[in-house]
């Protein structure tokens, strides 16, 4: 058995070597990353909407008439209805109290439940609006997620900066070899993102109980000054040409 794993463990560098997407020839792999900050100009506010009702009927009744005063006022904050999507509505038996002498649950009523997603093409707008939604008893904005309408061209910029960063360094580093570059042999993007503020790590969700705010962390154009970082990494190997 160690004869065996001995054999395997010599081998298995040849093997990788020759899977490897590099040339048998003299060649240079090099990494070449970029970044792009821009500032939002649109912003996806995410909410949660929920009724607790006797009846399952009558949950789903509240949160149908609230979501129908939030779409009925979308024009003024400029957002159209295919700028929203709506959830499927759910509902449940509220069942968190329990009998300990009969051992079950006791069902004190219904949730009805639903989630919202709206895009607002004007981020001065975007406190307005929440504020609006929070008055037509939407309860709780759960996430904002800051966007640019350039996104895919800022994606492509930072696609070409990592391109650029790639040959350059990989130029640098063959002219201190005393080598040129030659021939691109390959090409792999390794990613394209773009990080926003106020994700899940950074909002702090807002609840609404009756008709009061527990909590309003928001001042007007608190989060205006946030960017949007597009990212992108890309591998190439090139062939070297020696002087």
């Amino acid at each position: 058995m160690k004869l065996i794993i001995t054999i395997f463990l010599l081998f298995s560098p040849l093997i990788t070597f020759a899977n490897s997407s590099v040339p048998a020839n003299r060649h240079i792999a090099m990494q070449g990353t970029a970044e792009v900050l821009a500032k939002p100009d649109m912003a996806q506010v995410s909410f949660e909407v929920i009724s607790f009702k006797d009846k399952s009927l009558d949950a789903k009744r509240d949160v149908d008439n609230r979501v129908n005063l939030l779409l009925k006022g979308l024009s003024k904050y400029g957002v159209k209805e295919t700028d929203v999507f709506a959830s499927s509505l759910l509902t449940h038996n509220d069942d968190d109290m329990f009998n300990v002498e009969s051992g079950t649950a006791i069902n004190a009523g219904y949730v009805a439940t639903r989630t919202l997603k709206v895009t607002l093409r004007d981020i001065e707008k975007v406190n307005d609006f929440i504020d609006f939604a929070l008055s037509v008893k939407i309860n709780e904005v759960t996430n904002i997620e800051l966007m640019s309408s350039k996104a895919a061209q800022l994606e492509a910029e930072a696609t070409q900066g990592a391109i650029e960063n790639a040959i350059v360094k990989a130029s640098e580093l063959a002219k201190a070899f005393g080598a040129e570059l030659g021939q691109i042999y390959s090409i792999n993007s390794n990613f394209n993102r773009s990080s926003y503020g106020y994700g899940a790590d950074s909002f702090e969700r807002i609840v609404v109980t009756g008709s009061k705010v527990t909590r309003n962390p928001f001042e007007q154009g608190r989060y205006l000054q946030e960017t949007i970082t597009f990212k992108s990494s890309i591998n190439v190997v090139f062939d070297l040409e020696i002087k």
